[in-house]
């Protein structure tokens, strides 16, 4: 089975190889890259998973080898459950420095919860991470998947109307200090991006 990953942005290439291997009971899945970067992050899905591996360079592209064996079982592939998990989103970008690389990363980032299961009970959105509930925002198809599947998606209605986008929310629902503060209270583990 070949993998195609040719210009795709992290973490694509390894949730398709994931994917990919999670298709067959045995065999080579053949995953084609076109950076360092893919390379080495499919690897380490490789030997995370226990699977042997080779890598080929073939001109700009970089070829890496999956052998899934016929005694490894497929790995089935679980109905997304909801983990006692809030995830709290203070801004529309991913770390610090340049600004169009953190909304790449951001927008990577809310994608790839689509893909990991389980997945968070609740997701909350405050100050200009507001902006990624509203219209026009890249990562609301995903935010929609993620709240058909049962995940409390909570938008600060104090940052909606700082920043004037009260009218504007795409998806989850507007909320205030207190459901945010219960949300936080209520899981076992919060993970806070700024």
């Amino acid at each position: 089975m070949k993998v195609n990953a040719i210009g795709l942005p992290c973490p694509q290439p390894v949730i398709e190889t994931k994917k990919a291997l999670e298709s067959i009971e045995s065999g080579v899945v053949e995953v084609i890259v076109d950076n360092v970067v893919a390379r080495e992050n499919v690897k380490k899905m490789a030997t995370k998973l226990g699977f042997p591996y080779e890598v080929k360079e073939e001109g700009d592209h970089i070829a890496v080898l999956i052998t899934k064996g016929e005694n490894v079982k497929k790995k089935e592939v679980v109905e997304s459950k909801l983990a006692p998990r809030t995830i709290a989103i203070a801004a529309d970008t991913m770390g610090r420095g340049d600004e169009a690389l953190g909304k790449i990363l951001m927008k990577g980032f809310i994608y790839t919860l689509t893909e990991v299961h389980p997945y968070p009970q609740t997701i909350i959105f405050y100050n200009s991470g507001v902006k990624l509930a509203c219209e026009g925002a890249e990562s609301i198809e995903d935010l929609e998947k993620l709240e058909a599947a049962g995940v409390e998606i909570l938008v600060c209605g104090t940052c909606l109307n700082f920043f004037d986008l009260g009218d504007k929310i795409a998806v989850g629902s507007v909320s205030n200090m207190y459901s945010i503060v219960e949300a936080l209270q209520e899981t076992e583990n919060t993970l806070i991006l700024s």
